[in-house]
């Protein structure tokens, strides 16, 4: 379970979010919807301790996340951004085995070795591992990253590496997600959410991810949390989110709502 309460960050005299409250629970996916300079970005980076608000606390399984160590949050806790700079020439497979760096000494062991090798097939980037991470295009780029985060958390199961790596450990794990669709073509967000998705059933779990796309977020998502001016509009499934009220009041555009198979569809005028 992650936990934010009453918490508010400034710039100055400027809040960035202010008196958030929110529940995570685990095995559920929670995506964070509003326009440009809602304050999105700021509250995952809160929420995962990137930044510290001046007011509030942040709790994972009900301690204050400000009392955590480096090293723990770094085998629980990682953070996907929209955009990652590798200043050296790493290969792909260096930069996904940099994500097994929190549970290792001085060299990767072979369950190390076997989950890079594993994630980098599941991602579709094993043609890579041995090209210059500098060279590939962006979306190459945000999928080996997600290797990479995916790394970070991944815990084997006997006899296997299933995608939920569920685990009797009762340790919770928290992935964030900052805009992590950006570079990617259709296809591949499409591929990513299904990922992410099957990732997050797992009942140790708690995914938090910022998403512009309200149609991915209607599709996908277990709890949407609306953010507007750094406050939270709504918080809850879908349909209970995305009104008409809602959508016009925060995006100031006018929504048509369409019944699909997968659910609801939003086409906007």
């Amino acid at each position: 379970m992650l936990q934010a309460s009453n918490v508010t960050f400034r710039i100055g005299n400027k809040a960035l979010i202010s008196d958030v409250s929110l529940t995570f629970p685990p095995g559920q996916l929670h995506l964070i919807i509003g326009p440009n300079g809602a304050g999105k970005s700021t509250l995952i980076k809160v929420l995962a301790r990137l930044l510290r608000p001046q007011r509030g606390k942040i709790e994972y399984e009900s301690v204050d996340v400000e009392a955590a160590s480096e090293a723990d949050l770094a085998r629980r806790r990682a953070v996907l951004s929209q955009a990652v700079e590798v200043a050296f020439p790493f290969t792909v497979r260096e930069v996904v085995m940099m994500g097994r760096y929190p549970h290792f000494g001085g060299r990767p062991g072979p369950a190390d070795e076997n989950i890079v090798d594993d994630l980098m097939a599941f991602f579709d980037v094993t043609e890579f591992r041995d090209r210059d991470y500098q060279t590939l295009s962006g979306g190459e780029r945000q999928r080996v990253n997600f290797a990479r985060v995916l790394a970070q958390l991944w815990r084997l199961t006997p006899g296997s590496l299933a995608l939920n790596g569920s685990s009797s450990n009762p340790l919770c794990r928290f992935l964030f997600l900052d805009e992590p669709l950006t570079f990617l073509d259709i296809r591949h967000q499409i591929d990513f959410m299904k990922k992410v998705r099957s990732f997050t059933d797992a009942p140790d779990v708690v995914t938090v991810g910022v998403v512009h796309d309200l149609n991915l977020a209607t599709r996908f998502a277990d709890q949407i949390v609306l953010l507007d001016g750094g406050q939270v509009i709504a918080v809850g499934s879908a349909t209970d989110v995305l009104t008409l009220e809602n959508i016009r009041k925060v995006f100031h555009v006018e929504p048509t709502f369409v019944s699909v198979q997968s659910g609801m569809h939003l086409v906007f005028d």
